[in-house]
């Protein structure tokens, strides 16, 4: 497992900007002070907005099969209604 660099806190404190920069890229560091490691900077892990069709595919794989009038007697009970036409409000 890799390490990640050191910093001492002056560092943190006098070159946070260009660290900052290091941490948005994807790089980690370890913070000292007085010689004791005291925590990590770490980036944030990024949400992916898509999903591509076979990754979809592969999740749905093993997703349980859909009753479609289960599942659309759920949806009217939760939306209070019992239509069976959905143009009839």
């Amino acid at each position: 497992m890799k390490s990640n660099p050191e910093i001492t806190q002056r560092d943190l404190r006098n070159r946070s900007r260009e660290i900052m920069d290091a941490v948005e890229r994807g790089e980690s560091f370890t913070v000292t002070r007085d010689g004791h490691r005291i925590g990590e900077l770490i980036p944030l892990r990024r949400r992916r907005r898509f999903v591509t069709r076979q990754e979809f595919a592969a999740m749905s794989r093993n997703a349980p099969a859909i009753d479609p009038r289960a599942f659309r007697a759920d949806q009217d009970a939760a939306a209070g209604h019992d239509a069976d036409d959905p143009y009839e409000r």
